[in-house]
């Protein structure tokens, strides 16, 4: 099958998610549903996926997304997933996002950024990947992302790293103003919940975290809104595709691929 394109997908290099109260969960990466149900799909359609992160190192899974619970209870679906994912070279050795800079995003159709607790580690201020998104965001190419995906956002921010700083700190009128000039103010976005981190909290992280991914997102300026927890919910405003939670993985898919059909049939048309 012809290559119909590329797609990047950004991942983790965290190693460690710092809790409150000084604890780290050291289980934190990204949720396998998140990663290869889309991923799979999109390279089934013909699309040739890149895998980048901060440090070009091996990304962490999370062991607790590694469970009938998010592939509808079916342990075959699950087995397949993950035999899926143990196959994928360029996910055990994915790029460098610098790298991935330096050798030109034009060639990207669309940028994916999964969720699990990976990316509140280190793609919420990570300044190569706010590189990335801003050149998605200013060439009006798809940007998909899902659960806590969302969070690297904040990436784009003039001043990410002191944004995230103050938030941690609990200064929300110190992590306002730091937020001036994000390019995803006033979009229309969704992103894990507090009342589903607050589920997950003593099920899956043993702590609190630091702050609520739709709360970053809102003190920065976005026009988040979320449905009850464990509802498929995504939506779309310009080129951002976002999904809530792990179960809107397909969903999320599904928009994506209809973006990326249009923009190919209005290229054709022109």
């Amino acid at each position: 099958m012809a290559s119909k394109g590329k797609i990047l997908a950004l991942v983790s290099s965290g190693r460690g998610f710092p809790l409150k109260d000084g604890k780290i969960y050291k289980g934190a990466g990204y949720y396998l549903n998140e990663l290869t149900v889309p991923t799979r799909a999109l390279m089934k359609e013909g699309y040739e996926i890149t895998f980048a992160n901060p440090r070009g190192n091996t990304p962490q899974p999370d062991v607790n997304s590694e469970t009938v619970d998010f592939f509808g209870g079916d342990a075959a679906k699950l087995q397949d997933y993950l035999l899926f994912r143990d196959g994928l070279m360029e996910l055990r050795d994915p790029v460098r996002i610098a790298d991935v800079i330096a050798s030109g995003l034009d060639q990207y159709d669309a940028v994916f950024v999964p969720g699990g607790h990976g990316p509140m580690i280190d793609l919420l201020d990570d300044p190569d990947a706010g590189i990335v998104l801003r050149h998605f965001h200013e060439t009006s190419k798809p940007t998909a992302v899902l659960c806590h995906g969302p969070i690297s956002l904040l990436s784009a921010l003039p001043n990410s790293w002191e944004f995230v700083a103050a938030l941690a700190a609990g200064d929300v009128a110190g992590a306002r103003a730091k937020a001036q000039g994000w390019i995803y103010a006033g979009y229309k976005m969704t992103i894990f919940s507090t009342a589903e981190e607050q589920q997950r909290e003593p099920l899956e992280i043993g702590g609190k975290v630091l702050f609520y991914p739709d709360f970053a997102l809102s003190t920065a300026g976005g026009d988040v809104s979320v449905l009850a927890p464990w509802k498929s919910y995504v939506l779309q405003d310009r080129e951002l595709i976002s999904g809530q939670n792990p179960f809107s993985d397909e969903a999320v898919l599904k928009v994506l691929l209809s973006v990326l059909n249009e923009k190919k049939k209005v290229a054709a048309a022109a």
